[in-house]
């Protein structure tokens, strides 16, 4: 397996790639909005947020 190859599986698998998706998604859809883009710090922390606020369970 080439090396980007395992960079690019690792990002994805991780969740360090969800910033680079969250951009082009906010450029393409959002662009022409007033505000800007969350930084990758603020980002992680509304997904962190995200995830983990609210009733987390199956029944």
């Amino acid at each position: 397996m080439k090396m980007t190859t395992l960079k690019t599986l690792w990002r994805s698998l991780n969740g360090d790639a969800a910033y680079e998706r969250y951009l082009q998604h906010w450029q393409s859809h959002h662009s022409d909005e007033p505000t800007a883009p969350l930084s990758r710090k603020a980002f992680f922390a509304a997904e962190t947020q995200r995830k983990w606020n609210g009733i987390k369970r199956c029944c």
